[in-house]
C-alpha cells in the first residue's frame, strides 16, 4: 500500500510499487489532467510537481514519490504563481490542440516559483523538456513573460 500527498490530500494506493505514478494518477485515482506522451521522459505532457520540482511523471516509480508532496494540474491554479500562469496561457491564447499544455504549465509554474523574472534564455532552458507540436514556444514564452511581470512570481 502507497499513501501519496497529492494536491493536499492522502490517497492510499493498493499498486505495484514500480508503477509509474502516471498510471496512478490517471488509471488509479481518475486523475486526467496529467497526460501520456512518450512514456520515456522526453516530451513533457506528464509533468506533475513533486515537493515543487518539476518532475515527469511516466518513468518515477510510485513508491519514489510516496511520503512527498504531489502537486499535479487539477490543483495548480490553487497557487498565486499557477493562477497567474494560466491566466497568462488565456491571454496568450497558448492552447491549439491542448494536449501538452498541462505539462507546459506545470513547467512555467516551476521556473516561476524560482525565479520571479526569468529570461528568454531562462525560460527557454526551464521549458526545454516540454514538447509542443502545435508549435506555440512564442505564445508560451510571452505568457511566462506576462505572468511574472503580474507577480505571479514567487520570491
Amino acid at each position: 500500500m502507497q499513501k501519496l500527498n497529492i494536491n493536499g490530500k492522502i490517497h492510499s494506493v493498493d499498486v505495484d510499487p514500480e508503477m509509474p505514478l502516471l498510471w496512478v494518477l490517471r488509471d488509479v485515482l481518475d486523475m486526467t489532467g496529467t497526460k501520456f506522451g512518450c512514456g520515456r521522459a522526453l516530451c513533457g505532457a506528464c509533468t506533475v510537481h513533486l515537493d515543487g520540482q518539476a518532475t515527469r511523471s511516466c518513468v518515477l516509480p510510485v513508491s519514489a514519490a510516496a511520503g512527498r508532496k504531489i502537486t499535479t494540474i487539477e490543483a495548480i491554479g490553487d497557487t498565486p504563481v499557477g493562477k497567474a500562469v494560466q491566466s497568462a496561457w488565456i491571454a496568450h491564447d497558448v492552447p491549439q490542440c491542448g494536449y501538452c499544455q498541462s505539462g507546459q504549465i506545470m513547467s512555467a509554474v516551476s521556473l516561476l516559483a524560482k525565479n520571479k523574472s526569468p529570461t528568454d534564455a531562462d525560460i527557454d532552458a526551464a521549458m526545454s523538456g516540454n514538447i509542443c507540436r502545435c508549435g506555440t514556444y512564442s505564445r508560451i514564452r510571452a505568457a511566462i513573460h506576462q505572468a511574472a511581470e503580474r507577480g505571479g512570481a514567487g520570491s
